[in-house]
């Protein structure tokens, strides 16, 4: 078991490894648009890629909806492995909309020897994220 201190280290010690081994400036929260954000997660049992929508019911629903019309063009064009939750409950409770590729392999934060695997994950993942919210920007945003 690691101490609270030394998880946060070694969380610290990732992010900066990772910003190291891929810089690169990647849109996550600015998407310009009010509660819609990509996020990296990693933590001792899992990895993924999320595109969140945060905002109240009303506008999750409208960006929802049109994330929904080019789901076919985001499994077939960039992420296969996507995943669709229109209603999804965050560790704290907090029900989001999510559209995420998890990392199907066993991996853990406070394990440096699931690291580099998991910065090429989020790499490629986020890349091909990025690339299709930039080619539907003007469907995605109102």
């Amino acid at each position: 078991m690691f101490s609270k201190e030394a998880s946060r280290e070694l969380k610290q010690l990732f992010w900066t490894s990772f910003g190291k081994s891929f810089p690169r400036k990647w849109i996550l929260y600015n998407t310009k648009i009010k509660g819609v954000s990509f996020k990296f997660y990693f933590d001792t049992k899992k990895a993924l890629v999320a595109l969140d929508l945060e905002d109240d019911l009303e506008n999750r629903i409208t960006y929802w909806e049109r994330l929904e019309s080019l789901k076919s063009l985001l499994l077939n064009d960039f992420l296969p492995n996507a995943i669709f939750e229109d209603t999804y409950f965050l560790d704290n409770g907090k029900e989001i909309s999510r559209i995420y590729v998890p990392y199907n392999h066993k991996v853990s934060i406070h394990n440096k020897d699931t690291w580099q695997e998991v910065m090429v994950f989020f790499n490629e993942t986020m890349s091909a994220f990025e690339d299709f919210y930039m080619t539907y920007e003007d469907v995605i945003k109102p």
